[in-house]
């Protein structure tokens, strides 16, 4: 690659780090582990303060922060429904927050930019486990590949930017995160939050059954949040190179398994519905998890019970101290 090396290990203690998207679900609980590692200047602003859709909001932002750190968090997000209904505003607000927030940073002289893209980004029918030398053998699954292809210019571009400039962006793709403050709205929320909430109304009700998008047939990967955050903070630490690399659990549980788990986690007792009019999404979903084990040493250590019982302690909390709908 060409230009200027900076050596693959960052020491964040003594950085200004700025992390886009820093109030949001993941990005708190970076922020929570950059501050655990004793980075003590760390900027979180929320989408309120700037809009980083606007390049001239981008400018403000790097001005004030003036960040030699960079991790790009901000996203709009949401399950197969919101992606179904919002197709041209996610495939706009994550291309021009990427493409914005990526120039800006190297005008800056950011030393260290990590973008977080997705597995959103992989083919629909991607070998399991996914590769990532396979993430350009296809086209994404169709109901989230606007989303899931505004994220993957953040590689492209973190690629083209490393080898014209010298630019040391890199690039990761986690699978399906879940835990403690996810987003349990119904019209947004991914899977696990949207089941729970599904299960605890019904038990609340005093429902005998609920009804579940699909046929249960595909399969997904989950990573606890809490491991997600220590893993893009490790790859800022550690990671120098601009190819991709999957962050992950390494397991993959068919939807048909999940809805059950989380019936029991939550007391539901009722029977559970398919409605197989609605989309699965991908068929299937399961990383290699090797490389970010390899090049940085991330595993991750929140077994799935357990981390699908912290979720559910979480949400039956706040959902008990009226801090949820």
């Amino acid at each position: 690659m060409g230009g200027s090396q900076r050596g693959a290990s960052v020491n964040l203690t003594d950085k200004r780090i700025l992390v886009t998207g820093g109030t949001g679900f993941v990005g708190g609980f970076v922020v929570e582990e950059l501050r655990r590692r004793g980075c003590g200047n760390v900027a979180a602003p929320g989408s309120k303060e700037f809009d980083l859709t606007e390049v001239s909001e981008v400018r403000r932002l790097m001005k004030e922060v003036r960040p030699q750190v960079v991790i790009h968090l901000a996203a709009v997000v949401g399950g197969i429904g919101a992606n179904r209904v919002h197709p041209g505003e996610f495939f706009y607000k994550n291309m021009a927050m990427g493409l914005h927030l990526m120039e800006e940073a190297r005008l800056s002289d950011v030393e260290k930019f990590t973008a977080v893209a997705t597995i959103c980004a992989y083919p629909k029918f991607t070998p399991v486990p996914f590769r990532e030398e396979d993430l350009w053998k296809g086209y994404p699954e169709e109901t989230n590949a606007p989303y899931g292809l505004a994220k993957k210019m953040l590689l492209v571009q973190g690629e083209a930017y490393w080898k014209e400039y010298g630019f040391h962006s890199i690039c990761l793709l986690p699978v399906n995160l879940y835990g403690p403050r996810d987003n349990f709205d119904p019209a947004s929320s991914h899977v696990i939050p949207a089941l729970i909430k599904k299960c605890v109304d019904a038990k609340e009700a005093g429902a005998g059954k609920i009804t579940v998008w699909g046929t249960g047939a595909a399969s997904r990967e989950f990573l606890y949040v809490e491991d997600c955050a220590k893993a893009i903070v490790l790859a800022t630490e550690r990671y120098d190179s601009p190819e991709p690399v999957n962050i992950g659990a390494g397991f993959e549980i068919p939807i048909r398994d999940l809805v059950p788990m989380i019936a029991k986690a939550t007391g539901f007792e009722g029977t559970i519905v398919w409605d197989a009019s609605k989309p699965d999404g991908q068929p299937r979903r399961m990383l290699d998890v090797s490389r970010a084990r390899e090049r940085f040493g991330f595993e991750a250590s929140t077994g799935f019970e357990e981390g699908l019982r912290k979720t559910v302690e979480w949400y039956l909390g706040e959902r008990a101290a009226g801090r949820v709908v």
